[in-house]
């Protein structure tokens, strides 16, 4: 399996991503997001139309910046369990899946020829809450579970799926077994925490490799990182072998607790000259990274931020 236009880097080709869309619509824009989820949003025409212009403000900053685009988003809580909890039926959330990939889609075409290339993805999260543990699902259990919404996102022919902030082994090992079973590309990311681990307490590097041990030739097209700050994961990097299979960062604005960053009340932005400064940083020492975005508290202005170092650490 590989990922359309990017199975292996490219040289001076970069990826930019959305930020944290969740955050930027709930405090710069006043949405609420029942469950944390985005998909409600669909039938909100005042919603939509923020959302649109969020969206267009990536777009922007990929053609300012010389970069390709991915895009995906408002399905990170489309797996059952969260569709139950909204009350939406299996069928309905489907379809709430099926719209959120075509909205993409017309928000991108106007950027086709500004932008190098705009890849349109999925978006999948845990079963359960992201900044808790779940220690009891094993590997079969998530492959049968996450195989709802990936069977939905390959109808529609997303370019690639993301699996955002999960936190345990089995889980990643099971997400990534129903998406080759699907044939959809897939990138795993993992959450570190201020022990520079994840929840569960396994190490980048356990974490990565294992998977990669257990999937074999279903395993994962890369890896990334995302919902931490770079104080809380860059000590888990180091030069070796398995780290050429972290390709995706996607940090926070800022370092402070997690759970609190979704329910401070206000967007916390952190110093996004000095993010962009770290990754441009953390580009220079590991090169082979070409997926940059943002996660909880950041949007374009971070992006732009992250962007230009990138570029000038590559230039």
């Amino acid at each position: 399996m590989t990922v359309a236009g990017f199975a292996e880097q490219q040289s001076g080709v970069f990826y930019l991503t959305e930020g944290g869309q969740e955050t930027e619509a709930q405090y710069r824009h006043g949405h609420d997001l029942p469950e944390f989820a985005m998909y409600p949003l669909l039938d909100n025409p005042a919603a939509m139309a923020d959302l649109a212009a969020m969206y267009a403000r990536v777009l922007d900053t990929a053609a300012e910046h010389g970069f390709a685009a991915m895009i995906s988003g408002l399905d990170y809580r489309g797996s059952p369990d969260w569709g139950d909890k909204l009350g939406y039926s299996r069928a309905g959330l489907a379809d709430a899946l099926e719209r959120n990939v075509q909205f993409l889609r017309d928000v991108a075409r106007p950027y086709h020829g500004q932008v190098r290339e705009i890849l349109i993805g999925g978006q999948v999260g845990p079963r359960g809450d992201a900044y808790s543990l779940n220690r009891t699902i094993t590997a079969d259990e998530a492959e049968d579970y996450h195989s709802f919404q990936l069977e939905v996102l390959a109808r529609t022919g997303v370019d690639f799926v993301w699996a955002a902030t999960f936190n345990t082994i089995p889980e990643a090992v099971g997400v990534a077994r129903a998406a080759a079973h699907f044939g959809v590309p897939l990138g795993i990311s993992f959450m570190l925490g201020a022990d520079h681990r994840l929840k569960s307490g396994a190490t980048l590097r356990e974490a990565v490799e294992t998977v990669d041990a257990q999937t074999g030739a279903a395993r994962p097209d890369y890896y990334g990182i995302n919902c931490s700050h770079p104080l809380e994961f860059e000590p888990a990097m180091v030069v070796s072998d398995w780290i050429r299979r972290v390709r995706s960062l996607r940090p926070n604005a800022s370092a402070k607790d997690k759970i609190e960053l979704c329910s401070i009340g206000h967007l916390e932005e952190g110093d996004p000259a000095d993010l962009g400064q770290r990754m441009g940083s953390i580009a220079r020492r590991f090169p082979h990274m070409d997926i940059f975005g943002g996660c909880c508290g950041t949007w374009d202005k971070h992006l732009g931020e992250i962007a230009r170092n990138v570029r000038q650490v590559h230039a």
